[in-house]
């Protein structure tokens, strides 16, 4: 039977051995290689000010009664910031 290995624990320190980063089955593809330095040459800041945007005019559509425009835009707040953060992460790691 195999025991666990507790990283902190001292006595099974000396066994743990850490987890290669890149393996070959994970590589990445030269077309996404070419998407993300492409994607890290935008400003982070663009996508926040994007987000701001479409929750200041979802905010103004909704004031003026315009319900299904207000819905459709304050959906894009979402993403556009999941985007700023992939755009964060590619510029802080890189594209290996």
């Amino acid at each position: 039977m195999q025991q666990d290995i507790n990283p902190a624990n001292k006595r099974s320190l000396q066994d743990y051995r850490a987890a290669t980063v890149m393996r070959a089955e994970h590589a990445e593809g030269s077309f996404t290689r070419l998407l993300e330095q492409q994607a890290a040459k935008i400003p982070s800041d663009f996508f926040l000010f994007a987000s701001l945007c479409a929750m200041g005019f979802s905010l103004a559509a909704e004031l003026s009664r315009k319900t299904r425009a207000s819905h459709f835009v304050g959906m894009w707040v979402g993403p556009l910031l999941i985007m700023g953060v992939y755009n964060k992460l590619v510029k802080t790691f890189g594209a290996r």
